[in-house]
C-alpha cells in the first residue's frame, strides 16, 4: 500500500507561534512504510515515520507527486548534478531520486531542522543508501553552512507550503540557494487562502512556471496539488 506526506518540518517551537495559527491535519499513528511509486521503484523504499519532532515526520501527498514526477521525467539526466531537499522531513523525495535516478558522483543532501535529523539518518540507513544521501540541518531564514552546496543544480521542494510566518524565511533560503543555473522543482497541496500568498511573493522574487509534463497532472490538480519550476529571475 502506497503511503502518503508535508516535505517542510518546521515545528511550532521554532517560531514561537501560537498552534492556532496552522491548520489541522489528518495525523496517522508512526511506524514503517514500504513505498514503491505505483512501481516505479524496483525495491520499495522503507520509510521510518515518527510524529514525535513534528508533522515533517509522516509522509504527504505532494511527496508522493514529486518523487513520481523526477522518477518518471527525470530519471536519467541527473548524473553530475549537485541535489538539494528542503524541507525533507524524513526524506522521501530525495532518497526516492538516489534510489531510482542516475545520480552522482555527489551525495543528495536531504535538509531540515535539527529535529528531523535522526530521521532522516535512520531512513538513510534503512535504504542502505550512505553512499549516495546525506543529511544536512538547514534552517530557512539562515546563512548557508559551508558542508551544504551553495548552489545546487537542483532543488527538490514538497509540501513546504504549510505554516505561513515561515514564507519569507523560505523565500530567503530560496534566494540563497538557487544560483543562475539552478532549478527548484516545488510541489505543495493548496489547504486555504493563504498558501496562495507564498505563490504572489515566490512570482515577485523569481521565475515560477507551473510544470505540465507529468502525466498525473489532472489526477493530482483536482486535489489542489500543484507542480512549480523555480529558477532565479535573469537580469533585464
Amino acid at each position: 500500500m502506497e503511503d502518503i506526506r508535508p516535505g517542510s518540518a518546521n515545528s511550532n517551537d521554532a517560531f514561537d507561534i501560537s498552534e492556532s495559527l496552522v491548520p489541522a491535519r489528518e495525523i496517522k499513528q508512526a511506524g514503517q512504510s514500504h513505498v514503491s511509486f505505483d512501481g516505479l521503484l524496483q525495491q520499495p523504499l522503507l520509510l521510518k515515520e515518527d510524529l514525535k519532532e513534528g508533522c515533517g515526520g509522516q509522509l504527504w501527498p505532494a511527496g508522493m507527486v514529486l518523487s513520481k514526477y523526477m522518477l518518471r521525467q527525470h530519471r536519467s539526466d541527473l548524473v553530475d548534478k549537485t541535489i538539494l531537499e528542503l524541507g525533507a522531513g524524513g526524506g522521501l523525495v530525495g532518497l526516492a531520486v538516489a534510489s531510482g535516478c542516475a545520480v552522482g558522483p555527489s551525495p543528495i543532501y536531504i535538509t531540515d531542522q535539527l529535529p528531523m535529523f535522526p530521521l532522516m539518518e535512520a531512513n538513510i540507513a534503512l535504504n542502505d543508501l550512505a553512499n549516495k544521501v546525506k543529511a544536512a540541518v538547514l534552517d530557512w531564514g539562515t546563512s548557508i553552512s559551508d558542508d551544504i552546496p551553495r548552489h545546487p543544480d537542483i532543488i527538490l521542494a514538497a509540501d513546504c507550503v504549510y505554516f505561513e510566518p515561515a514564507f519569507p524565511l523560505l523565500i530567503s533560503t530560496l534566494r540563497d540557494l538557487l544560483g543562475p543555473n539552478s532549478d527548484c522543482y516545488f510541489c505543495f497541496k493548496k489547504r486555504r487562502r493563504a498558501d496562495l500568498r507564498f505563490l504572489k511573493l515566490a512570482k515577485k522574487a523569481f521565475q515560477v512556471t507551473e510544470i505540465n509534463d507529468d502525466p498525473d497532472a489532472e489526477t493530482y490538480k483536482r486535489e489542489n496539488i500543484n507542480l512549480f519550476s523555480i529558477r532565479a529571475k535573469h537580469d533585464g
